[in-house]
This record gives C-alpha cells, structure tokens and sequence, in this order.
C-alpha cells in the first residue's frame, strides 16, 4: 500500500470575493478526499489473533501504516496515481470518500478539496449537509475534513451531501474523538466476519476498538459558531478572529 506524501499543492491561485476567494467549479476541481474510480477496497486477509486483554483484528501481512494512530487497524483502499500537482486522478466517485485520505485530511486539520492547511484565525471550519446536525446541540461529532477559505464554495458546490446549502460550523475546539467503522469477530467455524456495522461514532475507550476496521476518523466540535455561507463570508470579510470563545482547534 502506498501513501502519497503531504501536502498537495493545488493549482494556481483565486480571486477574493467578499471575504471568500472565488473557488472554480469546473469538472476539473474534485475534492482531495473523494474516492475515485479504480480504488477499490483491498483483498479481505483479516483475523482476529486472542491477546490477554482480548481478541484483536490484524492484517495477515499488516504494515506499519495500517495503523496510522491510536493503534486502531484502518480499512485498506488502493491509490490511484497523482496528477503534475500531486491530486488523484481517475473518475470520481462522488458519494465515496477515500478512507485514508479521509484520515490524514481529518488528523492535520487540512482542506478536504486541496489537502492544504485549513486552520484560519477564527478557527476551523466545518461543513455539514443540511439535514446532518442539530445545531442546537452543544456538541457536534463530524467526518467531514475542514474546509480552507479558499475552497469553503468550491465544498459547498460540489459535494452532493452538502445539497450547495451547507450548515458552516466554525469550530475554536475540534479534538479527535473517535472512529466510523466495522466490528469483526469469529464466526462458529472461526472465520472472521462482519458482526455489527454501527451507525454511531465509536470514541476511542470503545472496547470493541481492539476489533473494529475503521474507515472514517471522527471529531468532536464543542466550541463552535454556527452560521451560513453568506455569514461566513461577511466574518471573514470583516477580519474578525474573536469569533468564538475557546483555545484553538486542537488535534
């Protein structure tokens, strides 16, 4: 398995617009974390080897990387060659984002359209489809990477999960909480398989950690603005970096 290196360097530059630079929506641009054609899934060699503390899912020939922090095993997805600017290339697979570029723009707080830092001086921020989050919640699990300021439209345009009218979360305090992912055990043949595919975050003191398949690295908003496009266009414009309460976001 290969890992391409960081950071990508999108190309060329865009022009300011009230406070957003005007972000290109041209079938060129596909977001750094969507899935392409041709990175499929690899071969399934797992099992489950019993520890004192309990079972434990492997790889069969498992490499350093697949466990890229906290010790937790990441689901394997291959990588498609990079273009002249370092991006993947291939079709994209719109509603798929790759898991371990999910991961690595999740875990350096990067852009996920350009794989560049994301952090502005009023925080991180955030997207979320419409119908994802109750903003009125005082803490808010995401897996969606930041956005940069240069590509918070671009995001917003073209991902299909974000329906063009995306809830902005511009985060002060946005630490690693936990995973998405598959908890595997041994079937009564002792084969490894599939036993429950959560639909809710597993925080990383689960005790099923030790055999879950993780595709997607989750973080945890609890010091946050909520606000629209046009208001963080306007927080922007206006320079303001007291925008919320709180240390900086933190990995």
């Amino acid at each position: 398995m290969i890992v391409p290196p960081l950071p990508y360097s999108p190309p060329g530059d865009s022009k300011e617009n009230n406070g957003l630079p005007r972000a290109s929506t041209e079938p060129g641009l596909v977001p750094f974390v969507t899935q392409r054609q041709g990175e499929e899934a690899a071969p399934d060699n797992l099992t489950i080897v019993p520890h004192s503390a309990g079972p434990r899912l492997y790889y069969l020939d498992e490499d350093p990387r697949d466990r890229p922090l906290r010790g937790v095993l990441w689901a394997r997805c291959a990588f498609n060659p990079v273009d002249d600017h370092h991006m993947p290339t291939g079709v994209p697979q719109w509603k798929l984002m790759h898991p371990y570029r999910q991961m690595l723009t999740m875990l350096g707080l990067r852009c996920q359209v350009c794989a560049e830092p994301a952090r502005t001086p009023a925080g991180c921020v955030f997207l979320a489809g419409p119908q994802d989050q109750d903003p009125t919640q005082t803490t808010i699990y995401t897996n969606q990477p930041p956005v940069c300021v240069k590509h918070a439209r671009a995001a917003a345009a073209l991902c299909p999960h974000l329906q063009k009218d995306p809830m902005v979360f511009l985060a002060r305090s946005a630490p690693l909480y936990g995973v998405h992912g598959a908890i595997y055990g041994l079937d009564a043949r002792k084969e490894v398989h599939v036993v429950e595919r959560p639909d809710h975050v597993l925080p990383f003191h689960h005790p099923d950690l030790a055999t879950v398949l993780a595709s997607q690295l989750i973080r945890r908003l609890s010091v946050f603005r909520v606000l629209g496009m046009g208001e963080l266009r306007r927080e922007l414009a206006a320079g303001r970096t007291q925008t919320v309460s709180g240390g900086t976001a933190t990995p």
